[in-house]
C-alpha cells in the first residue's frame, strides 16, 4: 500500500532513513531531516515540516486504534457467537 507520504525504498537509503523511521510518514521525514541539518536543528526552524509529519504520525495511531478497536470488537462477537 504505497501513498503520498510513503516514500520508495530507494529514496529512504538515499536519505539514509534508519530502518526504525520507514513508516507511512517516510516522505514526509526526509525534508523535515533536511531542512533540519540545513538550520542545525534549531527549534524555531522546519515547524510546517515538522507540523505535517506529526500529524501524519497522529493520523497513523489513530488510524492503527481504530483497526485495533474494530478487531477486538469482532473477536468478543465471535466468542459470544460460539457461547
Amino acid at each position: 500500500m504505497t501513498s503520498s507520504t510513503t516514500a520508495s525504498q530507494s529514496e529512504l537509503e538515499s536519505a539514509r532513513v534508519p530502518l526504525g523511521w520507514r513508516d507511512q510518514c517516510s516522505a514526509l521525514l526526509i525534508p523535515l531531516n533536511v531542512c533540519r541539518h540545513k538550520t542545525l536543528y534549531m527549534p524555531w526552524k522546519c515547524e510546517d515540516e515538522r507540523h505535517g509529519y506529526e500529524k501524519c504520525q497522529y493520523d497513523d495511531y489513530m488510524r492503527r486504534m481504530k483497526q485495533l478497536t474494530r478487531q477486538k470488537k469482532a473477536a468478543a462477537e465471535a466468542a459470544a457467537a460460539e457461547e
